[in-house]
């Protein structure tokens, strides 16, 4: 398997990247891209997608890392996948809908197997039909004014919602939707037209998105719904959106630097890219969700919801130097919180920009200032052509850390903090070789393949330590991949203290495959795969997957294992080990030196006015995402926005994405608000220096 798969895909895939190319794709996804009122006719699967349906089924159940049997159990699983995509807030179908497709529940495996799409077309069929009403009804309720006097409520999280039992039922949720969103534009400061105007342009969004869903895009759908309950990171993409996957990242977001994806009504960002105007503004994060485009400082703002990200896309692109404005929805944004706008000016990508950047902090502790050298790696780069051909200079993490550590040894800092928060990953190579400038020699990750075979990586610069004084690693919950390989071996070898939350977890590697190559008669394009074929595990033998990296010292957190993360995916690889292989720890820290570090972080937390309230600001902003539930009476709504927006301004004092360093020392640029991770990072480093020196 190894052997053949090798010759025929040459791509693989590492770093944390989009994981739901049908949602990079989705027209479908959920809920949301369905049809237009009006007579439709049928879509139907073509004879090359029956064939495709057969060859994704061999290819995932023979080559996937995870060697799983088309059984009735998976076929439940891909269902529920399925009637989630189509469906995901259950207000589209009846419940009698529902039930009358449960026969197709346990033939899944055999109709994948025998290139049979009967059911996934039936389904999304009456599915359109559905949205047909939906539209109509939605329709004459905008006609009439929306009244905000009842005391009744709407839980805006349907997950563990049925779907209505009638049509009736149906309405009244659909009143409540309706309402909710009237409401949210009201207290917005919109007046009652403007009200209805916007909410009238949204579900002509709606329709007219919907008008061009064609039969590639449902059987994407559905071959997703398959190929995602093996694995988060296993996807099929159609032709469209294989091609638009393999653009560059620069080239898919061209002006303010950052990827896009339909997701539900929104346009949601999957990443952003280091270096541009997203990332150095530190105002648009990855799964902030895009409802509205302006351009310029005082351009109207186009609401954009239910829009293709196609669309979304050209009005974000422009010239260089020109200023757009978003409407944006954080990821943790508390229920009924409205929209945020942000203003960003354009500009084109530098390259150099991605790269690693250094600065050195002060901290104080019991009476002693410490001299802190810091470096921010926002991802793991390497110019792989120049190392080819061995041009001398060519770009690489390692060789731009290993410069700023010269410079700070130089500056006599008193120990170094490596800082990985937000790196999703990148090369597997440099994440090797940057462990080696650390510790003298030995392996530094292992992989194992599908068949059980195990490869071990190990630190080539021949036994050399580049640093050996006291470090520190600050990672969080988006630290990713290369990023959890290198603070994984830097915490094996105990070679330096890791400190912030639990990183994201995934410890899988992908490939691309062509499925032209493997149907060479098709006359046109049909798509490709991408499939988790490899797992990382540390020197320890414990897997990166899953549960990612536990650091020594955990510093308190606004994003949850169980929203955000690989342990937040249900078919995400599990945790596990493999037997560890041989290493020579250091001597540096040791359990009686930890303990001593989590004593005097816990004397902190308790004492330190800036970071009790810090923790208090996350425990009360992680107890409001709780509720759900928003009131539809004006005036208790307007209450419960205020108190929305006091949280979500507590908590947006500890973004995920650490603050761009100004290296221009222009006096125009905003001062650097104090970041209180970076800051305890120092201050945990400063205490082992006192530890192990007295």
């Amino acid at each position: 398997m190894k052997k053949y798969l090798v010759t025929l895909i040459p791509v693989l895939m590492l770093s944390f990247q989009p994981d739901s190319p049908s949602g990079a794709s989705t027209p479908g996804s959920a809920s949301m891209r369905t049809v237009s009122s009006g007579p439709i006719d049928e879509l139907k699967p073509s004879m090359s997608q029956e064939k495709v349906e057969t060859l994704v089924a061999k290819l995932l159940t023979t080559y996937h890392y995870r060697k799983v049997r088309l059984n009735d159990s998976l076929s439940s699983v891909v269902w529920d996948n399925y009637l989630k995509e189509v469906d995901n807030n259950k207000t589209y179908l009846l419940a009698s809908d529902v039930a009358a497709f449960e026969k197709y529940r346990y033939q899944i495996d055999d109709a994948l197997v025998n290139g049979d799409l009967t059911a996934a077309y039936d389904l999304y069929n009456v599915f359109r039909k559905r949205y047909q009403e939906r539209s109509a009804f939605i329709k004459e309720q905008l006609k009439k004014p929306f009244t905000f006097t009842a005391d009744e409520s709407f839980n805006t999280d349907r997950e563990k919602a049925a779907w209505p039992k009638s049509v009736d039922e149906q309405n009244d949720l659909w009143r409540k939707i309706l309402k909710n969103q009237a409401l949210e534009l009201k207290l917005g400061s919109r007046s009652d037209s403007a009200v209805t105007a916007t909410m009238t342009q949204r579900y002509n969004n709606l329709d007219r998105a919907i008008n061009r869903i064609k039969s590639a895009e449902v059987f994407q759908l559905y071959m997703n719904s398959f190929a995602e309950a093996l694995d988060p990171h296993t996807n099929y993409l159609s032709p469209t959106n294989a091609d638009r996957f393999n653009q560059e990242m620069s080239q898919s977001l061209e002006g303010i630097g950052a990827m896009l994806q339909e997701d539900g009504d929104y346009i949601k960002i999957t990443s952003v890219l280091p270096g541009g105007p997203a990332f150095k503004s530190n105002l648009l994060k990855t799964n902030d969700k895009i409802a509205g485009v302006a351009q310029g400082d005082n351009g109207p703002m186009v609401n954009t919801m239910n829009w293709q990200v196609d669309e979304v896309v050209k009005l974000i692109k422009g010239p260089k130097g020109t200023v757009v404005r978003l409407h944006v929805v954080s990821p943790d944004a508390i229920a009924g919180a409205p929209p945020k706008e942000i203003r960003l000016v354009r500009e084109k990508i530098k390259l150099e920009e991605q790269r690693a950047k250094k600065e050195t902090i002060e901290v104080s502790d019991n009476g002693r200032t410490f001299k802190i050298g810091v470096i921010n790696i926002p991802m793991f780069y390497r110019d792989f052509e120049g190392a080819r051909r061995r041009e001398e200079g060519f770009s690489s993490t390692t060789s731009d850390v290993k410069k700023f550590v010269e410079e700070l040894k130089g500056e006599k800092v008193d120990g170094i903090v490596i800082d990985l928060r937000d790196n999703g990953g990148g090369s597997l190579t440099e994440a090797i070789d940057l462990t080696g400038l650390f510790i003298p020699k030995g392996p530094v990750v292992q992989v194992k393949e599908s068949t059980g075979e195990t490869e071990v990586y190990s630190d080539k610069d021949g036994g050399s330590v580049f640093y050996d004084g006291p470090m520190a690693v600050l990672v969080n919950r988006f630290s990713a991949s290369a990023s959890e390989i290198f603070a994984a071996a830097i915490q094996d070898y105990k070679r330096g203290i890791i400190v912030g939350g639990q990183t994201f977890g995934k410890g899988t590697v992908q490939t691309l495959i062509d499925l032209n190559q493997w149907l060479p008669k098709e006359p046109e394009k049909v798509g490709q795969v991408k499939m988790t074929i490899q797992k990382f595990y540390r020197i320890n033998g414990s897997s990166t997957q899953h549960r990612g990296v536990t650091p020594d010292i955990e510093l308190p957190s606004a994003f949850s294992a169980e929203e955000y993360g690989e342990s937040s995916q249900p078919s995400a690889l599990p945790w596990d080990q493999i037997n560890a292989t041989r290493y020579e720890q250091s001597r540096g820290i040791d359990d009686k030196i930890l303990t001593r570090l989590r004593t005097r972080f816990d004397q902190r937390l308790k004492s330190d006015p800036e970071l009790k309230q810090l923790a208090q600001d996350l425990a009360d902003f992680r107890k409001a995402k709780e509720n759900t539930v928003v009131s539809l009476l004006e005036s208790k709504r307007r209450k419960e926005r205020e108190e929305a927006e006091r949280k979500r301004a507590a908590a947006s004092k500890v973004s995920q994405v650490t603050a761009p360093i100004d290296e221009t020392g222009s006096p125009n640029a905003p001062k650097k608000k104090k970041d209180l991770f970076l800051n305890e990072a120092g201050l945990v480093l400063a205490d082992y220096i006192l530890a192990v020196n007295k």
